[in-house]
């Protein structure tokens, strides 16, 4: 029997649907862990990327420090987050999990404002400068709205990264799609393996629709072709 034979067989059974361990129950725990990790990276690095890009100080530090998160093995972090802190929670998640899902969110976003900050035109910096904005105002009305489009696809791309590792959460006994995955290895259970996979997938595409709709919403057309031909 084929994997997507094994994951239809399972979902398509009602008793995934209902309960405690239910599917919708599983998703909206993974939804929590992902969102809140997603939100803590987010207002730590974008007003570093932000700082960083308009001062152009400490460019060197912040890019390898983000290179070296990304080094950082996730499901490695998450263990030793638990042998030092053990299974103190925050909003009802492991703060043994928070952790290292932020850290791997931080890297994408850090590095796509400090990017989209830095690379506005010297010459428009400096004509609104000349026109008497302050340094606030050149970063709040000028730098941040054109760096908008790639600190959303920093956002995007920490947000799939965040979603399909929160599956880790399960290792330390918390909840989310990874029970699936995690349970079913326990017991054989190759279609519960399977159903919870592709969930996490789709889960996964869902959220990088999502973002395509809000860089829709946000970034207005003009600024979404300038960042297509600068690619």
């Amino acid at each position: 029997m084929s994997f997507l034979n094994f994951a239809w067989n399972w979902l398509k059974s009602s008793a995934q649907w209902h309960g405690s361990s239910g599917i919708p129950v599983r998703i909206l725990e993974h939804l929590l862990y992902s969102s809140v990790s997603l939100l803590v990276a987010a207002l730590i690095a974008i007003p570093l990327g932000i700082l960083i890009g308009h001062t152009r100080r400490g460019v060197f530090l912040a890019i390898n420090m983000a290179n070296v998160w990304r080094a950082i093995p996730t499901l490695g972090f998450l263990i030793l987050m638990v042998i030092l802190i053990g299974f103190a929670t925050v909003v009802r998640i492991p703060v043994a999990v928070l952790i290292p899902l932020v850290a791997l969110a931080i890297p994408p976003i850090l590095v796509n404002t400090y990017e989209g900050v830095a690379g506005v035109d010297a010459d428009l910096k400096d004509a609104a400068l000349g026109m008497g904005m302050t340094q606030w105002q050149l970063v709040r009305k000028v730098e941040l709205p054109l760096a908008t489009p790639l600190i959303i696809l920093g956002l995007r791309t920490a947000a799939i990264f965040v979603v399909a590792t929160a599956t880790i959460a399960a290792y330390v006994a918390a909840g989310g799609l990874g029970r699936y995955i995690i349970d079913g290895l326990a017991a054989n259970n190759y279609a519960e393996v399977a159903g919870g996979a592709v969930v996490v997938v789709v889960l996964a595409l869902a959220v990088q629709l999502l973002f395509v709709g809000v860089r829709r919403l946000v970034v207005p057309e003009g600024l979404r072709l300038q960042a297509r031909a600068s690619r």
